[in-house]
């Protein structure tokens, strides 16, 4: 429910931006009508809500796979053994912060770089049948449902190519692809370990690089220029933390992906 509310938030925004053509032939006054030419640089600022994915791959064998009681960590009582069903992730809206810094490199294309500040969670999901097994009684097998909770603070280092199609009245168009180095402070954080001295909890690798691609809308006002982007955002590193236990050792590959609405202003 969560992703769809965010989805349908997004095409609301994008309705309401779009400009109205059906108004007539009446002149348009053109706000700032040398904005993209009269300086080299232009600086500003970003906000934004994201979600943020988790593309896991489990293990060839994930189903028929029995992990031992030292691969069990948390769950009480202590079984024997223990199989993963199923691993899936859901998504948390998260929000981000971010200062922009563009360069203008011809009529069409501008360089951009966009240190940000970023938060968002994602939820491990484990579906795990337990065996325990007891002199004179009978076997035991249960199942359960299992939730990892992974928060991350991102610190962003994007670098962007923005092409930008022509200017139509106070509106214009651009598509944008680049790439960035991304530091996640609070996935291996102490003080989370420190408050879940009970339970496993899953770590992420602090290093990742994504690769990013999105389109967005720049729409001229009288004294600034206000934008609406969308954009997505794939990991290119196995980002899990490998600490010998089913929770990590049932996913082959897990890669971040993230999808983020920004609202700039220069």
């Amino acid at each position: 429910m969560k992703t769809e509310r965010f989805t349908l938030f997004i095409l609301l925004l994008l309705f309401l931006c779009i400009p109205n053509h059906g108004k007539g032939q009446r002149s348009v006054v053109l706000n700032m009508p040398d904005y993209d030419e009269e300086n080299i640089f232009h600086f500003g600022f970003i906000l934004g809500v994201n979600m943020s994915y988790a593309t896991i791959r489990p293990i060839n064998d994930l189903r028929t796979h029995v992990f031992d009681s030292t691969y069990l960590p948390d769950i009480l009582p202590l079984p024997d053994s223990a199989k993963v069903l199923s691993v899936s992730s859901t998504p948390t809206p998260g929000f981000v912060i971010s200062i922009v810094a563009n360069m203008h490199l011809a009529r069409d294309l501008e360089l951009q770089f966009v240190p940000s500040l970023s938060f968002g969670d994602r939820t491990l999901i484990y579906d795990i049948e337990t065996f325990r097994k007891r002199l004179g009684e009978k076997d035991s097998v249960l199942f359960s449902t299992i939730s990892k909770k992974v928060p991350s603070t991102y610190i962003n280092f994007p670098l962007e190519i923005k092409y930008k199609a022509f200017r139509y009245n106070n509106f214009r168009p651009y598509l944008l692809a680049g790439a960035q180095y991304t530091l996640d402070l609070a996935s291996q954080a102490k003080k989370r370990e420190e408050k879940n001295r009970n339970e496993k909890i899953v770590k992420f690798n602090q290093n990742d690089v994504y690769i990013e691609a999105g389109v967005g809308f720049d729409f001229y006002n009288e004294w600034f220029k206000f934008g609406l982007e969308l954009k997505m955002m794939y990991g290119l590193m196995d980002v899990l933390k490998r600490e010998h236990n089913l929770y990590t050792d049932s996913i082959d590959r897990l890669n971040s992906k993230i999808f983020q609405v920004s609202f700039t202003f220069e």
